[in-house]
C-alpha cells in the first residue's frame, strides 16, 4: 500500500483522498478505498480474523453500493441480518441463497472480489457448511473464468 494512504486515519479522510486522486492515479484511489473498508472494520470491532474478513465484506459492499447510487448507501438488510444471526451466521446464509449475492457482483465489478463473503468462506471453510465453501468455490471460479 502506498504511504500516502497509511497515513490516512480515518474513513473519511480516505473517501476524500480517493476523490481528489481517482481522475489521475485510479489504482491510488482504489487502495484508498480499500484502507476506508478496513478502517471502518476495525472500528466495529470483531472478535477474530474471519469476522474482521467479514466486516470488511460488508463495508466494500457498501462502497460500491455508493459507487452506483452516487451517494453514501448504507446495507441495511445486511446489517439487519448480522444483528439477527451474528456475522459468521450472516454470510453463510447470504451465500447459501440459490442466486448470486448482489454484494459479490457489485464487489467482482470494482476489482474487490477479494472482500466477498465467498472470498472469506473459502479463507476459513473449517467455519461453515459444506455447502457455503462449495457454492463460494463455484462462484469464485466462475467469475475467474469469464473474467480471469
Amino acid at each position: 500500500m502506498d504511504e500516502k494512504v497509511t497515513r490516512l486515519k480515518t474513513p473519511e479522510d480516505c473517501e476524500k483522498f480517493a476523490k481528489n486522486v481517482t481522475a489521475t492515479n485510479p489504482e491510488l484511489a482504489m487502495e484508498a478505498r480499500r484502507r476506508a473498508v478496513e478502517l471502518r472494520a476495525a472500528a466495529y470491532g470483531a472478535k477474530s480474523e474471519p469476522e474482521k474478513e467479514a466486516l470488511c465484506a460488508v463495508y466494500a459492499y457498501e462502497e460500491a453500493l455508493t459507487k452506483k447510487n452516487g451517494k453514501r448507501t448504507h446495507a441495511s438488510r445486511t446489517w439487519q441480518m448480522i444483528k439477527r444471526h451474528g456475522i459468521i451466521a450472516a454470510v453463510e446464509r447470504a451465500v447459501n441463497r440459490e442466486a448470486e449475492t448482489a454484494g459479490f457482483t457489485a464487489l467482482a465489478e470494482m476489482g474487490m472480489q477479494d472482500y466477498a463473503f465467498e472470498a472469506v468462506i473459502l479463507r476459513h471453510p473449517n467455519l461453515f457448511s459444506p455447502e457455503a465453501v462449495e457454492r463460494s468455490k463455484v462462484r469464485m471460479e466462475s467469475w475467474n473464468q469469464t473474467h480471469g
